[in-house]
């Protein structure tokens, strides 16, 4: 029986015919001489150009190479979810095959989780934005990434970085969580830091895409943002839900005051409704926490 690998890494594939092979011979080349056993998997997702023909081609030169092929385009998420539950290894890595990332460095990432037990997964942070819509999706992405560390009680250098290596075991209970679409790396960053598994964050260089941006601003921003406030309320609802209501409420006391001074004894329709509002809220928010606390995962 073959011996399973200690690392997997798992390249989405789609639409990326033209560079695809120099992708996979990088990363290759730098696992090769790493000294890690390890399993590259390539998934083609439905792509309509030749990306899957070139991996097929390509495969005989690297025995470490893996291809699978989806019938129908599921997605960023979709193929990172079931790449890293079929992975052999018990370190998981993620990359793109867009040329961005820093590929010859993943040996680097493993190191870490390896050297420290304490780290279960390490992020490579960008330290610059070569994406499209820059203009509007560096601010963006600042916005979506304070409201995440406000939410998760934590600085996060690198929200949504495509390239990271995780403990298989540790993120098992979180893959089910992934959406289809890219905000599967916000997920899977949030779920490790609302569960107090440690991540590091290594800065990495990043460059701009070969081919085409499959990004689209704004459904993917309005997806990003969502997934954070999904996250948050399925681990820690209290944190989104209890500061409106504690705000509503206060309001409410402080108008049904003035309006005791005003009009004594008669409180307006909008003070009953501010006040009751907040105390509904609240009463869900304890609800969902009490669901969450209870769920026993």
């Amino acid at each position: 029986m073959e011996e399973a690998p200690y690392v997997t890494i798992v390249l989405p594939c789609y639409n990326e015919q033209d560079h695809v092979i120099d992708e996979v011979e990088r990363i290759t080349r730098a696992m090769d001489s790493s000294g890690y056993t390890y399993e590259l998997v390539a998934i083609d997702d439905c792509s309509t150009d030749a990306t899957l023909a070139r991996l097929h081609e390509a495969a005989p030169a690297y025995p470490h190479l893996r291809v699978r092929a989806f019938h129908r385009n599921g997605g960023s998420g979709t193929v990172r979810r079931i790449g890293s539950q079929e992975a052999r290894g018990e370190i998981v890595v993620w990359t793109d095959a867009d040329m961005t990332y820093p590929n010859e460095r993943i040996p680097e990432l493993v190191q870490i989780l390896d050297k420290d037990p304490t780290i279960d997964q390490v992020v490579g942070a960008r330290t610059s934005e070569e994406g499209s819509h820059k203009l509007l999706r560096v601010p963006a992405k600042f916005v979506i990434r304070k409201v995440a560390e406000m939410l998760a009680g934590q600085k996060i250098p690198d929200l949504n970085s495509g390239l990271r290596a995780f403990r298989k075991s540790v993120a098992k209970p979180y893959l089910r969580l992934l959406p289809p679409g890219f905000s599967c790396v916000t997920t899977i960053t949030l779920s490790f830091l609302s569960n107090q598994h440690d991540i590091h964050y290594l800065p990495i260089e990043y460059a701009k895409r070969a081919g085409t941006s499959k990004f689209s601003f704004v459904s993917d921003a309005y997806r990003y943002i969502l997934q954070v406030l999904r996250m948050i309320m399925y681990f820690n609802p209290l944190k989104v839900l209890m500061p409106p209501a504690l705000w509503l409420v206060g309001i409410g006391f402080v108008k049904g005051v003035w309006d005791m001074f005003e009009h004594p004894f008669y409180f307006p329709a909008n003070t009953v409704m501010i006040f009751l509002s907040g105390l509904l809220i609240g009463s869900v928010a304890l609800l969902a926490d009490l669901i969450v606390r209870s769920r026993g995962e």
